[in-house]
């Protein structure tokens, strides 16, 4: 028979995860724009890089998820955020379109945000 306190205490214990890194994922892709779009069942994250020169972007990476692991991704990047400030000060979002999240066109907030 189980404890009763043995499923508590077995959620409590940290859990140790092996992530593999490869070579190429190690160097990164540098993103400049972020367009998300969901359904009821997934959000889509599109990592993309828009340069001078021609108003064409071009997206990178893509990454789809639960809505449940969305929320947790905001939380986490809410709490780096936090972390990073009280480490190296307030981040200042700069002034015009791209620090009110709008997209390179000045679309307004939606789908789309500029990093």
């Amino acid at each position: 028979m189980v404890a009763p306190n043995s499923e508590f205490e077995d959620q409590n214990q940290q859990q140790h995860i092996n992530i593999e890194l490869s070579e190429a994922a190690a160097e990164g892709i540098y993103s400049n724009l972020v367009l998300v779009s969901h359904s009821p069942s997934e959000f889509v994250i599109d990592f993309a890089r828009l340069l001078p020169g021609p108003p064409k972007g071009k997206v990178y990476s893509r990454i789809i998820m639960t809505p449940m692991h969305a929320k947790s991704l905001i939380a986490t990047l809410q709490e780096n955020l936090s972390r990073y400030e009280r480490n190296f000060g307030t981040i200042v979002p700069p002034p015009g379109p791209a620090g009110r999240g709008q997209g390179p066109a000045g679309q307004g907030p939606g789908n789309e945000f500029d990093l």
